[in-house]
């Protein structure tokens, strides 16, 4: 989020995801403020820093970068990890001449999870908890993190999962990298829109 420094990169081509509630809140974490303040003072001071590097960003996309990552199309991404993850496996099954690599920021990140639902009105609710009883089966969660190279909620998958996964501080933070970690809660509509208007400002130019 400094100007001086994504500049450096721009030739070789910035992509950041398009999504304010991911990236305001990162904004605002790194300025030292409240990561899920809604208020619109602080909505205002986050959209100067995006404002600012702005014109050094090739692409605000949500996907995207995970390709041009792996391609050598983007050199530097703001990015979710897992997304990060697999561009690296790209390039290296690519046999690029580079790494793609994945860092949490030094003033922490938001965190994430993944869920798996079953809908008010599903047909088949025994096969649902069926199937989420065989999901959580320590060797399938660890199949699953080998795959996908994300980290998973069974301890005892544990001894299954890839030494270099298990092992990754990106994949599996230490205690003392997830006391930086942040939520986020959702706004009321009158914040929405406005944090819609100024995240249409940013990305647009306009």
């Amino acid at each position: 989020f400094d100007p001086a420094i994504v500049s450096k990169f721009q030739n070789c081509g910035v992509v950041v995801l398009n999504s304010p509630t991911d990236v305001v809140p990162a904004v605002l974490n790194y300025l030292g403020r409240d990561p899920d303040s809604h208020k619109s003072e602080d909505l205002d001071a986050a959209t100067k820093v995006l404002t600012a590097i702005r014109p050094y960003v090739r692409k605000w996309h949500s996907s995207e970068y995970i390709n041009d990552l792996a391609n050598g199309d983007a050199c530097l991404a703001f990015g979710f990890s897992g997304d990060i993850k697999q561009a690296a496996k790209r390039a290296v099954e690519a046999k690029k001449p580079f790494k793609v690599e994945y860092k949490i920021p030094q003033e922490g990140s938001q965190i994430w999870i993944d869920a798996w639902a079953i809908p008010a009105d599903a047909a088949n609710v025994d096969a649902a908890h069926r199937f989420l009883d065989f999901l959580l089966r320590p060797d399938i969660a660890a199949l699953n993190s080998n795959f996908i190279g994300y980290a998973n909620a069974v301890p005892a998958s544990q001894p299954q999962i890839d030494a270099a996964i298990r092992n990754d501080p990106t994949v599996y933070p230490s205690e003392d990298v997830r006391k930086r970690f942040y939520t986020i809660s959702a706004p009321d509509r009158a914040y929405e829109r406005l944090r819609t208007r100024a995240w249409t400002r940013v990305t647009t130019g306009r």
